[in-house]
């Protein structure tokens, strides 16, 4: 199959607005500067003839698809898409076979897209081994997973593995401004009223196809695109909320205060909204794992741990799954005991080194290591914990100015029970007491 985007099929059949916004050239592609400015390793293999294997790994809608087309254009080489999803073993050879075939009849090279690569089993991306390794083939292989984990070594190691961003708000904006104004989108035929301008970019979360399937579908039902018109087109209401201004400071305490009252249901609530106003996932995650240690801390020290992984999932798969991950974390987090002793605790101890109380460090606890330490008498009469009955020795641990200071003061509540019990102990046998 040559270039899906031919036009001939363009007159057949009319195609999605996003289909028909796809750059034709590098420099029309919006967002994604780290891999294609000057000197960069993509513009570099484009501007070049030889074959070439990439692998272009980033969430759905930030152009994997768009930049496989465009090195098809830009080198006047055949583009061949496979979807991983469908195609199998036979599917593979036969595009492999035909471009053999083209290559040995014409000259011309085939650019061999695979989407969703990652859902290709062991046999099925062996198959592509011979056309990647004797360069038959530009293969391009696109997906939204770590290629290191579903990619298949042999494969990963005779190609070049390229990472696509999110796009911006800006990016988006730039998207969908062209779409409005090119003729190849909807060439002036509507206008796009600054709200609905910015709802758009809201609800497309960073995914250019997304905001030109919404756009395209506002401007189905009017030519005078409002907030309204788009809200009926994608049936989403437009969420009130200033990601700069004081709704995004309201939401944002609102859903703290709720996990620290342990309402599960309201902070889920907050956290729908912020997600469907667009606000970054990131920025959530981050707060959820400063509560996990805020205002959990060691009342359930598994909470620091869901809050974590939640964090980094959302890093690895984007929106919308990761609204799930995010929602996991927030249940733990509200329904967890809390406590506040660890933000107390450090923040104690660093309001006294603030005022001074700092200390010389107790010279059994000095640096022994380094020649002529022990000449200054550094470690000399240390003892080493392991070597008493329980692993506990009474020794002089803090500088004489703080020695009485007590920074962290466990709760009763969950998991910190028994370690404030525990810690009773071992404080007041350390003390003397």
């Amino acid at each position: 199959m040559d270039s899906l985007f031919d036009s001939a099929a363009e007159e057949a059949t009319p195609q999605p607005l996003a289909v028909r916004m796809r750059p034709r050239t590098l420099d029309e592609v919006i967002g994604q500067r780290h891999l294609l400015g000057p000197g960069t390793p993509l513009r570099r293999l484009v501007e070049s003839e030889a074959p070439m294997s990439l692998f272009l790994w980033g969430p759905p809608g930030t152009g994997k698809t768009t930049l496989a087309y465009v090195v098809s254009n830009v080198t006047k080489r055949r583009f061949v898409e496979i979807s991983a999803v469908s195609a199998g073993v036979k599917d593979v050879r036969a595009a492999i076979d035909n471009a053999r075939r083209e290559l040995g009849m014409t000259g011309r090279q085939t650019v061999l897209f695979v989407d969703e690569v990652h859902r290709f089993n062991k046999a099925q991306q062996d198959a592509l081994l011979p056309a990647v390794e004797n360069r038959w083939v530009t293969f391009i292989g696109a997906t939204t997973e770590n290629p290191f984990f579903s990619v298949i070594s042999p494969l990963l190691s005779r190609s070049l593995l390229l990472t696509l961003e999110s796009l911006s708000d800006d990016d988006v904006r730039a998207v969908l401004e062209r779409a409005v104004s090119d003729p190849r989108g909807l060439g002036g035929r509507a206008t796009l009223a600054p709200q609905a301008l910015e709802h758009l970019i809201r609800l497309a979360g960073g995914d250019a196809r997304r905001s030109l399937t919404y756009l395209e579908a506002a401007a189905l039902l009017a030519d005078d695109i409002t907030v309204e018109v788009v809200e009926k087109a994608v049936d989403k209401a437009a969420v009130r909320y200033d990601r700069q201004g004081d709704q995004h400071y309201d939401v944002i305490s609102a859903f703290i205060k709720s996990m620290r009252g342990s309402d599960a249901d309201a902070a889920l609530h907050y956290l729908a909204r912020m997600i469907e106003a667009g606000e970054d996932p990131r920025f959530i995650a981050r707060r959820i794992v400063i509560f996990a240690s805020e205002d959990v801390g060691m009342a359930d020290p598994t909470c620091l741990q869901t809050a974590v992984a939640a964090a980094q999932a959302v890093q690895l798969i984007g929106l919308p799954e990761g609204q799930i991950n995010l929602a996991h974390a927030v249940i733990h987090c509200a329904m967890a005991p809390k406590s506040n002793a660890v933000v107390k605790a450090i923040g104690a101890a660093v309001g006294d080194v603030r005022r001074g109380l700092i200390g010389q460090v107790p010279g059994h606890l000095r640096d022994a290591h380094y020649p002529g330490a022990a000449k200054l008498g550094h470690g000399d009469g240390y003892k080493y914990p392991h070597d008493f009955e329980h692993g506990l020795v009474r020794q002089e641990y803090a500088p004489e100015q703080v020695r009485d200071r007590r920074y962290y003061e466990p709760t009763r509540h969950g998991a910190e029970a028994p370690i404030a019990e525990r810690w009773s102990k071992i404080r007041d046998f350390l003390r003397g007491s």
